[in-house]
């Protein structure tokens, strides 16, 4: 199959283009530093000469857009806004405009579009859309925003013969340097694994084996719209860390407050909020449709990731996955209009 990724050279594209390399499947990415033979060069804004390889490809997967882990002042959320959305519309430009468009178009999003909760799990049909919870900071607001405008733009685009997928995933972890798991594994090493503000609120992860499966099973399935990529067990920010605390061998993890929480993530430049929003996003439609996650719970997940990230080994999956024909649309509507689908806090 003939997969074109736009933006693909961050760690979640490395995940992807490993998996589906190994499955020996024809890739091209577009990126603004060509450095592979299968590279094109792009500025994830303008039409150009890479519009050429989406004429004729099975499928398009963009996870194109500035990474979150950075510090959210007002030029990084415009920079994650204007990244995401312009991406995203000359994708659907060039799809439009392509005489043999692809079969599916697999859109990158966030499960940080739902909000912030403790209590009731957030699946596609009921989940609450965040941006207006009480007692959080205000900017946490605009990461919904732009969650939002980043599936609008999927949306409007004009791509009728294409089937349209908005993956909303949580932390997709993989034993890879500068990777969600890095992080959290170098503070449980150094001894900073404890919980965060209490620890009450919830993380949710993906191992990623299943991240690729899970983008497998959407090319080859009659899905729309929606779909959270997410295992199906969040846990509380405290057992998290317990578990991977356990994965290194490490018995003990200070405690933080917000405050120290606040002093640690200007030190490392990121920010608080993907440490201290509560993310309890189960999966729902695509369970529905028959996937099987091989690693359901956080415990095998985090003792399988923590044993390939001391060995420095970052294999493909250990099941090659094999890709039938992708599904085209069959008629029905994009789905983003999905009761609940858009209600917010």
């Amino acid at each position: 199959m003939k997969i074109v990724i736009p933006g693909g050279t961050g760690n979640l594209g490395a995940v992807l283009e490993r998996g589906l390399l190994a499955a020996g499947h024809r890739l091209t990415v577009l990126t603004r530093t060509p450095s592979r033979p299968h590279h094109l060069a792009w500025d994830g804004r303008t039409l150009g000469p890479w519009a050429e390889a989406i004429d004729g490809a099975d499928a398009v997967v963009n996870l194109a857009g500035r990474s979150v882990n950075c510090r959210y002042t007002r030029e990084n959320l415009d920079e994650m806004m204007t990244s995401r959305v312009e991406s995203t519309r000359v994708v659907g430009q060039a799809i439009a405009a392509a005489a043999n468009p692809p079969a599916v178009w697999l859109q990158a999003g966030t499960a940080t579009i739902y909000a912030h909760t403790q209590g009731r799990p957030n699946d596609e049909a009921g989940g609450v859309i965040g941006g207006r919870e009480p007692d959080v900071p205000a900017y946490w607001a605009e990461s919904v925003d732009i969650a939002l405008a980043w599936e609008a733009a999927l949306e409007e685009a004009d791509t009728p013969a294409t089937r349209r997928v908005a993956m909303r995933a949580a932390m997709v972890m993989s034993p890879d340097r500068g990777s969600a798991f890095d992080l959290f594994s170098r503070l449980a090493r150094l001894g900073l694994g404890g919980p965060v503000a209490g620890g009450g609120q919830f993380v949710s992860w993906i191992h990623e084996a299943d991240f690729v499966r899970a983008v497998v099973f959407l090319l080859e399935r009659d899905l729309a719209g929606p779909v959270n990529i997410a295992a199906p067990h969040p846990l509380r920010y405290k057992d998290f860390m317990r578990v991977l605390r356990r994965a290194w061998g490490v018995r003990f993890g200070l405690p933080a407050t917000k405050w120290m929480a606040e002093i640690g993530a200007f030190a490392v430049r990121s920010d608080t909020e993907l440490l201290l929003k509560s993310r309890r996003v189960v999966p729902g439609r695509i369970e529905d449709a028959g996937f099987e996650f091989e690693y359901p719970a956080w415990e095998a997940a985090a003792a399988d990731l923590a044993r390939r990230a001391a060995a420095g080994r970052r294999s493909p999956l250990a099941r090659k996955p094999g890709l039938r024909a992708p599904a085209r649309p069959s008629g029905v509507g994009l789905g983003f209009e999905e009761p609940g689908s858009t209600r917010r806090a």
